[in-house]
């Protein structure tokens, strides 16, 4: 099982699209909300090197992890399939 984590904001419309369509597929993935979160903010900063959102990692069972920046559903796809 592959473990979604998103990082958003409160106001951002791609991160609400994103997370209705990891919905839509019935997948289960935790999400930070990184302008009420500084914690999460600094750790979405270090995974990505950057501060744009919506931001996901997938990990797999080896603990690979794939990362998306932005609604991409063909790159969070293929995460999906090979991460």
């Amino acid at each position: 099982m592959k473990k979604i984590t998103v990082y958003s904001t409160t106001t951002c419309p791609y991160c609400k699209m994103l997370v209705g369509w990891l919905e839509k597929q019935n997948l289960e993935f935790t999400e930070y909300k990184v302008d009420r979160n500084p914690a999460a903010a600094q750790n979405m900063i270090r995974l990505s090197g950057q501060m744009g959102v919506p931001f996901t990692t997938i990990e797999d069972e080896s603990g690979s992890v794939a990362k998306v920046l932005g609604f991409d559903v063909p790159s969070i796809t293929e995460a999906l399939q090979t991460a």
